[in-house]
């Protein structure tokens, strides 16, 4: 039992940074999970990796609470006004993802839950980070300010994260760079790419729940809320580093680090 605990305490780790840093939780989960073996069913650790993202979720709420929040009595009305038109521009530009992914959610994980996948799509957008961090070197961001993003630029990002549905992509690899190619700072980019997951990673893991059912062994509503807890608190860190990290810094050295692990992966899984 212990031992398990330790092995889900590593997945929410994993969770808790991959999920933020444009790195790809679930390529990371897989390669986990592949050397480390939780002794629960298939059907619940499908569920299990999907829905401990509540945890990281949890982080973005508190974190951003006072910019998420319209009816703080500490804004103004033009700022409670900017509030609700934030909450709209997550809102539809959640929609392209949210019609897809329910209407092919299935489909997409039978043809694209594998190494190869997740192989593929670490290194070719690593070479897309890299491409597009030197073709901004040559000019400046057009909106630098989320009150500044309009809601057309909000619905095009939305498309950019329709990419992550496939394994390995990164939800927040895909709209960063979909935001970045549009002309929003590295910032800006990072901070819709989180707000934009609250409403998307909140209904992929009701999706999941309800699909596996809620009849949980003692053991495995353990394992839940031990994983949301550990990536509650982990990606609390991430958050605060990435933030830190990319006002000095571009996401280069995250393109590179997905091509190693993507030929490592490919490696592995081809030598296996």
């Amino acid at each position: 039992m212990i031992l398990e605990m330790l092995k889900v305490i590593l997945l929410g780790i994993v969770e808790g940074i991959t999920e933020w840093l444009p790195i790809s939780s679930t390529g990371h989960m897989i390669l986990v999970d592949e050397f480390i073996k939780l002794n629960v069913s298939a059907e619940f650790m499908k569920m299990f990796l999907v829905v401990i993202q509540l945890g990281a979720i949890l982080a973005v709420c508190v974190l951003y609470f006072h910019k998420l929040n319209p009816f703080s009595p500490k804004k103004t009305a033009s700022q409670k006004k900017e509030t609700f038109q934030l909450w709209g521009k997550v809102i539809v530009g959640c929609l392209p993802a949210a019609v897809i992914g329910l209407l092919f959610d299935d489909i997409l994980d039978a043809l694209f839950y594998n190494p190869q996948t997740v192989s593929f799509t670490l290194i070719l957008y690593g070479i897309l980070f890299i491409v597009v961090e030197n073709y901004n070197k040559k000019r400046s961001p057009s909106i630098n300010t989320l009150p500044e993003l309009t809601y057309k630029t909000a619905i095009l990002i939305g498309c950019f994260q329709i990419l992550a549905l496939i394994p390995g992509t990164s939800r927040s690899g895909a709209t960063i760079l979909g935001a970045m190619i549009l002309g929003t700072s590295r910032f800006v980019a990072a901070e819709y790419s989180f707000f934009l997951s609250i409403p998307v990673m909140f209904g992929a893991s009701l999706l999941k729940m309800v699909k596996y059912g809620f009849g949980f062994a003692g053991n495995e509503m353990l394992y839940l809320i031990l994983g949301m807890v550990v990536a509650f608190v982990v990606s609390i860190l991430a958050i605060k580093f990435l933030m830190g990290y990319i006002k000095k810094n571009d996401f280069k050295a995250f393109g590179v680090y997905r091509i190693i692990l993507g030929i490592l992966v490919a490696a592995y899984f081809f030598l296996k």
